[in-house]
């Protein structure tokens, strides 16, 4: 199903403008040193060509766990997926504001800000929550772009208040063809304040290695 409208071509240009792994992506193992609130995880991870997660070595499950959902959404990033197969059924249409994209499906509400190519924020509403994700850096690479800087804004989606705040700092390196991330700062604030955060924690990846 081809995508005529004018909001569907601007948002899948930007969708598709995306850095994404290749079907030839090999996998990569890495070691993992975690800081959160003074004290350090340390253990060992391997993402494989059909990118499946493995953590070993770490002791407090709930810090693997952590690790783990961390890494899932780096797969879910830079998983390369054919636009059509998730949204050819949506429906697209543009907002009062230049540039916004409203998608429309049959379990999802969204809508988008684009700016050269790029998706700047994610709007995304899912019952009484809402999700907003605001993009404010971007890693420019010759095989698309990454989000370097953005914050996730946590919402009640029926009177707009701020439940929680994630600030994500990420740093990415090339490892042969590919790029990947090689550290991650996640500053936590509550109630919607920016000021002093929660909590900071820290995602350090050395020694990695891509399979073979």
């Amino acid at each position: 199903m081809a995508i005529q409208s004018t909001a569907g071509i601007l948002f899948q240009t930007a969708y598709e403008s995306r850095y994404t792994w290749d079907e030839n992506f090999p996998g990569y193992s890495a070691d993992v040193q975690l800081l959160q609130e003074g004290e350090v995880y340390t253990g060992k991870i391997q993402i494989d060509r059909n990118l499946n997660v493995e953590i070993t070595g770490v002791t407090d499950k709930q810090i693997e766990a952590g690790i783990d959902i961390q890494l899932q959404e780096i797969v879910t990033r830079c998983q390369s997926s054919d636009f059509h197969s998730f949204y050819g059924q949506h429906e697209f249409s543009l907002g009062e504001i230049a540039e916004t994209v409203f998608v429309k499906g049959e379990n999802t509400d969204s809508h988008y800000q684009i700016r050269n190519q790029k998706i700047y924020q994610e709007i995304r509403v899912m019952g009484r929550m809402s999700l907003e994700i605001n993009s404010e850096q971007f890693l420019d690479t010759d095989s698309g772009y990454i989000p370097s800087a953005y914050d996730v804004v946590f919402r009640n989606s029926q009177t707009g208040n701020v439940n929680s705040i994630l600030q994500f700092t990420d740093t990415y390196q090339k490892f042969g063809n590919y790029y990947i991330l090689t550290k991650q700062v996640v500053a936590e604030y509550e109630n919607g304040k920016t000021e002093t955060p929660q909590s900071i924690t820290e995602f350090v990846y050395s020694h990695i290695k891509l399979l073979e």
